[in-house]
């Protein structure tokens, strides 16, 4: 899930060449609109305030943690947490 700015068709090819769904609305000047699953687009801003939160958390946000194992350990106490 992304906004316009991320509307390009080589962002969008790598997506779905990962077996994803681009779930991008396209920007008013691209010639051949793309179908978006609008049910799913307005969902995107609940990624986006789980990330505000996470921020809020210093340790994630300044990135302390060298190894990223341990980063990651980090990263899910806190989505406990949260």
């Amino acid at each position: 899930m992304a906004d316009k700015g991320y509307d390009s068709a080589a962002f969008v090819d790598v997506i779905q060449f990962m077996r994803a769904e681009a779930v991008i609305p396209s920007k008013r000047n691209r010639l051949h609109a793309r179908t978006l699953n609008r049910h799913l687009y307005k969902a995107r801003n609940l990624v986006a305030h789980f990330f505000l939160k996470l921020k809020q958390f210093s340790r994630i946000a300044t990135r302390y943690e060298r190894l990223a194992r341990n980063y990651q350990a980090m990263l899910s106490l806190v989505s406990v947490v949260i």
